[in-house]
């Protein structure tokens, strides 16, 4: 299973899809329903928030194991 900071790499990394954009910690935190202050506290705790990430997932229609697993 993947560490919180690998997970929010493979969150950034759907978000971005195709494009060649640099997605920010806001852009994670918007996609994920949470404010930035939120999102920050839950990193600095090195926390992953879990429902948060599931609730996105079945949103875009995303395996939730492509993000949770390797």
């Amino acid at each position: 299973m993947r560490d919180f900071h690998s997970i929010i790499e493979a969150l950034k990394l759907h978000i971005a899809g195709k494009k060649n954009i640099r997605i920010l910690d806001k852009d994670v935190a918007f996609a994920l329903g949470i404010s930035q202050a939120n999102f920050a506290t839950i990193k600095r705790r090195n926390s992953t928030p879990y429902e948060s990430i599931l609730q996105f997932c079945q949103r875009e229609k995303l395996c939730c194991s492509e993000i949770f697993f390797e």
